[in-house]
């Protein structure tokens, strides 16, 4: 069983780095969005290529029509999230599957 807690381990390792950069790239969109970039730099369209199909939706659901996007904050929150609950859940079962005695 210690093959499956290493697989298990490497991919709570691979997950925990995609949902760091993704962190990332939401706050560097934020951070951009305050200063009215150009929209057709290949860097800004990428940005908005990757973070619009999530914040689109939250977007749409929070309808604050008060001039502040939340959207990015609460993806932000929801990244924390997964990564103090699923992540840590993930790495815990494979220590507890690596160091199973045999049964």
């Amino acid at each position: 069983m210690f093959v499956f807690g290493n697989l298990l381990l490497a991919v709570a390792s691979v997950l925990d780095i995609i949902l760091t950069v993704y962190m990332w790239v939401i706050i560097i969109r934020a951070l951009i969005s305050w200063v009215n970039p150009d929209p057709y730099n290949p860097l800004v369209r990428a940005l908005y290529a990757v973070t619009e199909p999530v914040l689109s939706p939250i977007r749409r659901r929070l309808g604050f029509g008060i001039g502040i996007d939340f959207s990015p904050m609460v993806v932000i929150l929801a990244i924390l999230f997964l990564k103090y609950f699923l992540i840590a859940s993930l790495r815990e079962a494979a220590v507890r599957l690596k160091f199973e005695r045999g049964q």
